[in-house]
């Protein structure tokens, strides 16, 4: 699976999350700098689980799950700038990353889709 572009850019999406967390306050370390973490991290989790998984039903709930998971990270990353903890630099490469991902894997959940027949 690390072949995959969608999966490259992921991994690299929750190395920077880990890296520009690192400098939050302490206060935050269970909340947002968790928080924040788990979302980056639920994104690959989730994308290896599904592409693993037999069945369109059950690709479809992890496909619904990353969506989730990158939109909740999205909000967090934009809270963090507003908080001032990451400077607009840090707000941008995050975003574009945040938008790389998101992009790929809306390519990859039509390329399933379309690979994979629905049986009602």
């Amino acid at each position: 699976m690390n072949d995959l572009i969608v999966w490259q850019k992921s991994h690299k999406l929750a190395l920077k999350i880990y890296e520009l967390t690192r400098s939050f306050p302490k206060e935050e370390k269970f909340w947002l700098v968790s928080q924040m973490r788990r979302c980056a991290v639920s994104v690959l989790s989730n994308m290896a689980e599904g592409f693993k998984r037999k069945g369109y039903k059950s690709g479809l709930s992890f496909f619904n799950i990353n969506d989730a998971s990158l939109a909740e990270l999205k909000y967090q990353t934009l809270l963090s700038l507003d908080l001032e903890y990451l400077t607009s630099n840090q707000y941008d490469e995050v975003q574009e990353l945040e938008g790389e991902v998101g992009r790929l894997l809306n390519g990859w959940q039509r390329n399933y889709y379309s690979k994979t027949t629905v049986v009602s």
